[in-house]
């Protein structure tokens, strides 16, 4: 396939207003390559600007899905900093660059302590990752230039580093209330791309009864229910699978004209990506 995004463009333009983020188009198994690769093509046919792969996500994983399309950018969300290398991570992204120019985008994460045996002082960490691929990038060995990365970014601090030290931010898990204030700190023009959740349900109890199941585990995780506090939740409301408020910010459910309404968030285009 030719490719047709070329690096200059500015990312929000390239990867347009609507992204899909999923993990099952990550996957080890080659066996499935031919599967992913056909339903990445699917989803560029039908106009989305970016696929963003879940889980502990590579270059290496984004290849085949770049190598089987002509357009649509291909991103990670998240690359873990505690699990591969600044070094590893710049040569990945080289290869990749010059092979397909502008078609992937490397999402950086610090995950989150009860998964990481290692964690700590996890801002920190980050910074110093970013200052490796730097350091790569000023030597001409092949970083990873700050226009080409995005932060998963939760809190004010790392918002204000992936505006500063990246292309802007991938906030996982989040409201539209949280976009609102990412935006204000991030500027008008760097790129945000939120995940939002849908589900198509129509029927209320139904609705929340499949987003709390998803939702569970992830009110496990400090990170999460942390950002959830600050914006206003309470503890009752990210204990027992969520409350009934909560789901309802976190995630977009009933008729698709209801859900359109719901992603339709406003101000530039930040390739939010949405999982159904």
């Amino acid at each position: 396939m030719s490719d047709t995004t070329g690096p200059a463009r500015p990312l929000p333009e390239t990867i347009g207003r609507y992204g899909i983020w999923s993990i099952g188009l990550r996957s080890e198994n080659a066996d499935r390559r031919t599967e992913l690769a056909e339903a990445t093509a699917e989803l560029e046919e039908l106009g989305y600007g970016a696929v963003w792969l879940g889980g502990n996500s590579t270059a290496r994983n984004a290849a085949p899905l770049i190598e089987a399309t002509g357009r649509i950018v291909v991103a990670t969300s998240i690359q873990s900093v505690w699990q591969q290398d600044a070094a590893e991570t710049a040569a990945e992204f080289t290869a990749l660059e010059a092979a397909h120019p502008g078609r992937f985008v490397l999402g950086l994460g610090v995950s989150h302590g009860p998964r990481v045996q290692q964690y700590r002082k996890p801002y920190s960490t980050m910074v110093g990752y970013l200052d490796r691929l730097d350091e790569f990038d000023r030597s001409g060995e092949g970083g990873v230039p700050a226009g080409r990365r995005v932060l998963a970014a939760l809190g004010p601090r790392m918002l204000r580093l992936a505006r500063d030290r990246a292309a802007g931010a991938i906030p996982y898990l989040v409201t539209p209330d949280h976009t609102a204030q990412a935006r204000e700190i991030l500027g008008g023009t760097t790129l945000l791309a939120p995940e939002f959740k849908v589900v198509l349900e129509t029927d209320p109890a139904r609705a929340r009864a499949v987003a709390r199941e998803y939702l569970a585990p992830y009110l496990e995780l400090p990170n999460y229910t942390d950002n959830f506090l600050r914006l206003g939740f309470t503890d009752s409301d990210v204990t027992g699978g969520g409350s009934d408020r909560l789901i309802d910010a976190v995630f977009a459910w009933g008729e698709e004209s209801r859900i359109r309404r719901r992603t339709r968030f406003p101000g530039p285009a930040g390739g939010a990506p949405t999982r159904p």
